[in-house]
């Protein structure tokens, strides 16, 4: 690899590279309309229909992962501020298998990850997707993710997927590094050991030694059905991407300052190469490093000063004059912008934090059709006296931690004056009964001085595990009746350390 090339890149684009964040309100926060294979398969709709929660943590996602009814009960998760490895800890459940120092979204389904506010870095903290499906990643950034030096994350890939995962649209996102290999680095969209129908789109990948790959080895051959469109690829040493077996679609791409090759086609894998604009860059398309050759068909494409390399035993590029070797079949619809008008376009539409622009398909940009996620429940409201008779009273209380001066009892003796607080700003508060008792409504009264501090919050069913109800801010809160013997509140974000003064139950 030209280390020296990459890095000098990335000193020119550094600054640029960092954007302006672009308020993004919870009323923005739709995904769009999912594009490319991520619509086979039975389609990609991540958390659509499920709760809608917030976090300021990696370990809040964990904790709003764990705590659905069942791994695969569908959930958005609305992140804002920075991830990181102060704020990710594992987090247990039998909805969620995590661990710390990486956001884990293993062995479950159903599940929309979006940035919002003034936006969401994930950094140095990689994303990792592992036996599941129908997940989204949009609208953040994840940056200098590394498998050697400290910190390490996700091997070094800023978004990796392997083992049987199925349907991930990623879009919008900003996916960075700061150097190559020697520098601790590895890919920034890594995908092995079967992993099928996925989109990345409207993205920009930055200054790293390698953009991606699909198929670990060359015996790695299961994965594929992957569209790669309105892309930057920009100061890449390689793998823009490399496709061992399987299908991609790659149209629509910006590519500039690929060091040493790009898109690497080898073991038997055919991809359809569209409409994309390559600038200033070398080998943009063959089969390098192998003499198992790969396969393209290619149209529409504008190479603006491009060098190829000359043929060799284990090179094969496709130009000077790329011609089709193979015939693709696309399964799906798409439109193309023309190659000609990529540059602008992409650099309009591509990344995070600009309002989830797209294509219109006729070389100008356009919003996608926008509502807002629909939580479980109302928020709640400010509570007023409350009539009947408050189920706390005489019952039970514990909780994950209490912060000194605090006590679990201070939820439930009518007073307002003393209060229970977590270690931190999240944690869980419950009211629970010897007997099976039924419960509808709760009501939330945070302590003088606090109101407001409250975030995204759930209300639990400990004993089932069952979601039913979440939201933001205190207040009262119905759900349908339920017969349990522990009610939890579980605190998903705070501004700040949260103080109930009471955590009052009705059974109606």
């Amino acid at each position: 690899m030209r280390r020296s090339a990459l890095l000098a890149g990335f000193a020119a684009i550094a600054t640029a590279a960092i954007g302006v964040a672009l308020p993004m309100s919870g009323a923005d926060a739709a995904t769009g309309t999912v594009t490319g294979f991520a619509t086979r398969n039975g389609g990609t709709t991540g958390g659509a229909g499920g709760a809608t929660v917030r976090a300021t943590t990696g370990t809040a996602i964990h904790t709003a992962l764990c705590g659905r009814a069942s791994s695969s009960t569908p959930i958005i998760i609305e992140v804002s501020g920075t991830i990181n490895h102060g704020n990710t800890t594992k987090v247990s459940g039998a909805s969620c298998n995590t661990a710390a120092d990486v956001i884990e979204l293993k062995q479950i389904s159903n599940v929309t990850i979006i940035g919002v506010g003034s936006g969401a870095i994930f950094d140095q903290l990689g994303i990792h997707i592992r036996e599941s499906s129908n997940i989204i990643i949009q609208n953040v950034t994840v940056r200098n993710v590394k498998k050697s030096g400290s910190p390490t994350s996700n091997g070094g890939d800023a978004i990796g997927m392997e083992s049987d995962v199925r349907n991930v649209w990623v879009d919008h996102v900003n996916l960075e590094a700061s150097g190559g290999e020697s520098e601790g680095y590895d890919g920034l969209f890594d995908m092995k050991a079967n992993v099928q129908y996925v989109t990345l789109s409207y993205s920009t990948l930055r200054n790293s030694g390698r953009g991606g790959l699909i198929g670990s080895s060359e015996s790695d051959r299961t994965n594929g059905y992957v569209t790669f469109h309105h892309n930057l690829y920009q100061n890449i040493d390689s793998r823009t991407p490399l496709l061992r077996g399987g299908i991609a679609h790659i149209y629509n791409n910006y590519y500039v300052n690929l060091n040493e090759s790009g898109i690497n086609s080898r073991a038997g894998a055919s991809a359809k190469v569209d409409n994309n604009y390559f600038k200033d860059s070398k080998d943009v398309l063959g089969t390098f490093y192998t003499s198992e050759a790969g396969f393209w068909q290619v149209s529409g494409n504008i190479f603006d000063n491009v060098t190829w390399s000359s043929p060799g035993t284990d090179n094969n590029p496709a130009g000077p004059d790329p011609v089709s070797n193979t015939t693709v079949s696309i399964p799906y619809a798409y439109t193309l912008d023309a190659a000609s008008c990529v540059p602008s376009i992409v650099s309009l539409t591509a990344g995070a934090n600009n309002g989830l622009q797209v294509s219109n398909g006729s070389c100008s940009t356009t919003q996608p059709t926008t509502s807002a996620p629909t939580p479980t429940t109302p928020a709640p409201t400010t509570p007023p006296p409350s009539s009947g008779t408050n189920l706390s009273i005489g019952a039970g209380s514990d909780g994950s931690s209490k912060a000194t001066g605090t006590g679990y009892g201070d939820v439930r003796d009518a007073s307002l004056t003393t209060y229970w607080s977590p270690v931190g700003t999240t944690g869980d508060i419950s009211i629970k009964w010897g007997t099976a008792t039924t419960v509808s409504r709760a009501v939330i009264r945070e302590a003088s001085g606090s109101a407001g501090t409250i975030g995204s919050w759930q209300v639990i069913n400990y004993g089932t595990g069952a979601v039913l109800a979440s939201g933001t801010g205190a207040g009262t809160i119905t759900f349908p009746a339920t017969s349990l013997t522990k009610l939890t509140f579980r605190i998903l974000t705070a501004s700040a350390t949260p103080k109930i003064a009471e955590y009052e139950t009705y059974a109606g």
